[in-house]
């Protein structure tokens, strides 16, 4: 079992900057791969980014390549998503997952566990 709690949501405006974490608990993080992924209102969940086990590979939905980036610090349980120029319609609930399939995922059935979601505001 691998608990996650997602922190670092808020209100932002448009064009400024904001650093979710994902921290983990339970078993050996570097064991897993952990993908972004998030939901808002009366839409389905979508996949945002993907990070490996050790942070050579990342993979970003094309809606948010280039301004927002995915790292961890295995050292702390910890991954990241970097959300630099959000765009008011990056306002939702942004979730982490973790799972141990040796590739990468990109769908959120793959994922096994998952964290509360924080919600993110992009004020225009």
């Amino acid at each position: 079992q691998v608990q996650l709690v997602e922190s670092g949501g808020g209100l932002v405006q448009a064009g400024g900057s904001l650093r979710l974490s994902c921290a983990a608990s339970g078993r050996t993080f570097s064991n897993y791969n952990v993908g972004w992924f998030r939901q808002a209102p009366g839409k389905e969940r979508e996949f945002v980014a993907a990070i490996s086990r050790s942070g050579a590979v990342t993979y970003y939905a094309s809606s948010v390549k280039g301004r927002f980036t995915t790292s961890r610090d295995n050292a702390k349980n910890t991954v990241y998503l970097q959300m630099n120029s959000p765009k008011a319609e990056d306002t939702a609930v942004y979730y982490c997952a973790a799972d141990s399939r040796l590739y990468v995922a990109r769908i959120a059935s793959a994922y096994d566990y998952w964290g509360q979601g924080t919600q993110v505001t992009v004020s225009s």
